[in-house]
């Protein structure tokens, strides 16, 4: 399975940067999960948890608060009005 470089940035800073196998977020049309060789795409993010699988399978856990989302070549990028690792979650 392809990697993908995902980006998780709030408004004023960067939450989360590196290789995952999987982004699960929230969008306003409902729940969506990116695997690699997902086609481009463009979504408003809701607020809600953004779960990063990691290629070790661990997971990432940041909430997220409004913003969008988008894929192209295997990059993910979440931009967030506001966003924060979960208590639960793992850093780098």
């Amino acid at each position: 399975m392809a990697g993908l470089q995902v980006n998780l940035v709030s408004a004023d800073r960067e939450v989360w940067s590196g290789e995952a196998t999987m982004v699960v977020a929230r969008t306003t049309e409902g729940q969506i999960g990116i695997l690699g060789g997902h086609e481009p795409m463009l979504a408003i993010l809701a607020s809600g948890k953004v779960r990063i699988t990691r290629a070790d399978g661990s997971t990432v856990e940041a909430d997220a608060d409004d913003g969008f989302l988008s894929v192209e070549h295997d990059t993910v990028m979440i931009v967030a009005r506001d966003a924060a690792l979960a208590s639960s979650g793992s850093s780098r």
